[in-house]
């Protein structure tokens, strides 16, 4: 089991490590940080932009310029880069980029948070509304005036929906008063989805840039006052050296293993290497493949937003699969668990966002696939049902045997105990008739 322990101890480096990457050279003293967020906002950014931030502080750079072109994404990893920012003693830039781009959603958070917020040309931000978890909720109340001419009174799911926005818009409130930003149109982004191309966004004072391209972004900035713990600093850009920090193999590692069709094919691996080791004690060879890609899928799941009623219904279809495969039940087990495995993929993560969720197309092979196993263990628990009894005493009936002497005979090359209404000799033919217990109710056969 030494592959097992090393596993372990090579996620546990992972996981516990600060930051553990391969040998780089050194960053430029005083240098200009640059930092891409490109994709949906998860675990594996998250990580990459408060790491990247805090080994920019220990290089003392003289700014950490984020380049950002996303959706939106996860809340608590948009809030984890968020209170990197505000913590770092370096000043923060984001900036949306290329021509096209946007800072939807968390994006929007983000740009509100730095300390300078550009973006290029033909962009756009905005559309910051908390998404529901999980199933659609009903329009509130105020949207329906027959329900407030009534009087009756909101639906759990839309006071959880006005909870969600209410946090949201205080949370981006408070960003915007902290910067100096435009908190009205910041509150509108989150209560009506709101958005805004870069003119405009300059115009109403949501951002402090526009700019064509970096150089261009780093010459405004040139001068500019920032506030860092209270103090104003004074950017001095002219003659800063680049340094383009990449995301290293940790971040790589996280971005593989936090991809949910991965984690559930992980899970799966992992738990059918488990049954067959139980299946076959000794072999070492399923078992340690499925303890691997359990803890692998076990610290991607802590990682990720998981809906825990998805997760017992996937464990279960899993699991009814199984007993289906070990003790047919001609199909019902089996059909119940693919039900359950179907409906635990679609509501296993607790996001909207695209990127996070287990693809259609995975759970549709997995579930033909299981379904092919199902028909062909059911086709031959159904050949074997009305096959002839091969094994066991009702086998024997009929069978030619050979008398020891009186009250034993030799049947299927064992000696039995026999009982006959005739008289045996060594030697003579018998022919089992009837089995009781141990004894064999034989007749003698005559030439």
């Amino acid at each position: 089991m030494k592959p097992v322990f090393l596993a372990v101890a090579v996620l546990l480096a992972v996981t516990l490590s600060p930051g553990i990457r391969a040998a780089e050279e050194p960053p430029p003293l005083d240098a200009i940080w640059v930092l891409d967020l490109d994709g949906a906002v998860g675990p594996a950014t998250s990580d990459y932009l408060v790491r990247g931030l805090a080994r920019a502080a220990e290089a003392g750079a003289r700014l950490a310029v984020i380049r950002m072109n996303t959706p939106g994404g996860l809340d608590g990893a948009m809030r984890d880069i968020i209170e990197a920012i505000l913590a770092s003693p370096v000043p923060v830039a984001s900036y949306v980029t290329p021509q096209g781009a946007r800072a939807a959603s968390a994006g929007t958070y983000i740009l509100y948070a730095s300390h300078i917020a550009a973006m290029a040309p033909a962009t756009n931000l905005g559309a910051a509304t908390p998404v529901p978890l999980g199933a659609p909720t009903p329009p509130s109340p105020a949207a329906d005036p027959e329900a407030e001419d009534e009087g009756t009174e909101a639906a759990p799911g839309n006071a959880m929906n006005r909870k969600m926005v209410n946090d949201a818009a205080a949370y981006i409130r408070g960003l915007a008063t902290l910067r100096g930003r435009n908190a009205e149109w910041a509150e509108l982004a989150v209560r009506d989805a709101a958005s805004l191309s870069a003119e405009e966004a300059l115009e109403q004072g949501v951002i402090d840039i526009v700019a064509r391209n970096l150089n261009d972004l780093l010459t405004q900035a040139e001068w500019r006052e920032v506030m860092i713990d209270g103090e104003t600093l004074t950017l001095e850009l002219t003659g800063a050296p680049l340094h383009q920090a990449a995301p290293d193999w940790r971040t790589e590692f996280l971005s593989i293993i936090t991809n949910p069709s991965l984690v559930l094919i992980l899970g799966m691996i992992g738990f059918y290497g488990i049954i067959l080791e139980f299946y076959n004690p000794g072999s070492l060879v399923p078992g340690t493949i499925g303890v691997i890609c359990l803890l692998l899928a076990g610290y991607a799941l802590q990682l990720l937003p998981v809906n825990y009623a998805g997760l017992a219904l996937l464990l279960l279809g899993i699991a009814l699969m199984v007993a289906e495969a070990v003790s047919p039940s001609f199909g019902i087990l089996g059909v119940g668990g693919l039900v359950a495995f179907m409906f635990g993929g679609v509501i296993l993560f607790d996001t909207d966002i695209e990127a996070f969720r287990v693809g259609w197309p995975l759970l549709a092979s997995v579930a033909l696939t299981s379904a092919a196993l199902i028909i062909v263990t059911v086709s031959i628990a159904l050949r074997m049902r009305h096959q002839a009894v091969t094994t066991g005493v009702e086998q024997m009936i009929g069978m030619a045997a050979t008398a020891l002497g009186q009250g034993q005979v030799r049947a299927g090359g064992e000696i039995w105990e026999a009982q006959c209404s005739e008289d045996l000799d060594q030697g003579d033919p018998v022919v089992v008739r009837a089995v009781d217990g141990l004894t064999l109710i034989v007749e003698k056969e005559h030439s």
